[in-house]
């Protein structure tokens, strides 16, 4: 059997500060509802554009968390 088994779900977040805030909160968000976060990989960075500057900074995030072994459980 595996050692660890790990779930990766990918998310989108909009900052009109920037992508490290975009991811920071991406991130935050993540951790309150999902327990043994591991690894937050940037899949893709864009921005809006308005009126000829910087709108809003959008990060999509792969984030991985490891599934509880008690969540592994063969279905009855």
């Amino acid at each position: 059997m595996a050692d660890s088994v790990y779930r990766v779900t990918e998310v989108v977040v909009v900052s009109s500060e920037s992508w490290e805030a975009a991811a920071r909160v991406a991130v935050e968000t993540a951790a309150t509802s999902v327990r043994e976060l591991r690894v937050a990989e940037v899949v893709r960075q864009d921005l809006t554009i308005q009126d000829g500057g910087v709108l809003n900074f959008r990060v999509r995030l792969g984030i991985s968390f490891k599934y509880d072994r008690n969540d592994l459980r063969p279905a009855p």
